[in-house]
């Protein structure tokens, strides 16, 4: 039996060079879309073409009967996660706090933090040798902007990039002697559309001056640090959390 993934949010940028990668590395994945069905096909077409095993399951990680539906969906067509990739999550239109409305907020949280929480706690009911498993690993996707607080443009998204940080040290913890390794990577400025989807298309133009080593990261880089946490060379790795940022 392979190990079984899930990449929440994996239909593209991040997510989905996480899915090709752990492919690569001999998992069975299982791609998380909300919307983008398309996408998410595309991803599993690429794995299988390439002689890997992959399912797309549709869920919007703030919405526990969803996520609790995407779980067993995943159990009875791949078997339990053994390994999470929790990188669903958005940003917004840039805009001081004193601008920002509830909903706004209130949406950033719900996918950001909640769903975070309610995709891990799923995962570690069939990981943690608490609840019989045989162990795995937990990957969170923060973000520089949790270190920067993103002053001007998305203070709400560093501040829940932020608790992710300190969910992932907590968890580490709390879980260390059930089998289960959770580590997180803080992103800098990668190409994805992430950007476009927050209103700032040029963004990564922009900002690649900035960073020191004058360019922006790709999703691929990202992407083999994440699996680099998953796999057996990171097997005395938790608690850790690794600027993917070129310096910045």
């Amino acid at each position: 039996m392979k190990p079984v993934a899930l990449i929440t949010g994996g239909s593209r940028g991040i997510g989905a060079a996480t899915a090709l990668r752990a492919a690569q590395q001999g998992f069975a994945v299982a791609v998380n879309y909300t919307r983008n069905a398309g996408a998410a096909h595309t991803v599993v077409q690429q794995i299988v073409a390439a002689g890997g095993t992959a399912i797309a399951v549709q869920a919007d990680v703030a919405d526990e009967a969803q996520v609790l539906a995407m779980y067993r969906a995943i159990d009875t067509q791949l078997g339990p996660v053994t390994a999470l990739v929790n990188n669903a999550g958005v940003v917004d239109v840039a805009a001081r706090v004193d601008e920002m409305s509830v909903q706004r907020i209130r949406r950033m949280f719900d996918i950001n933090v909640l769903g975070t929480f309610i995709c891990t706690r799923e995962a570690l009911r069939r990981m943690s040798t608490r609840h019989g498993g045989k162990g795995g690993c937990i990957v969170n996707v923060s973000s520089v902007a949790a270190r920067l607080g993103g002053p001007g443009q998305y203070v709400d998204y560093g501040a829940s990039k932020g608790a992710i940080d300190t969910f992932t040290v907590g968890l580490a913890k709390e879980v260390a002697t059930e089998g289960v390794r959770v580590n997180a990577v803080r992103p800098g400025i990668i190409e994805t559309e992430i950007h476009a989807s927050g209103g700032q298309p040029e963004r990564v133009q922009q900002m690649a001056p900035l960073v020191p080593m004058l360019r922006a990261g790709s999703a691929e880089e990202v992407a083999n640090t994440i699996v680099w946490l998953l796999g057996p060379d990171a097997s005395y790795v938790t608690a850790a959390n690794i600027d993917v940022a070129g310096g910045r």
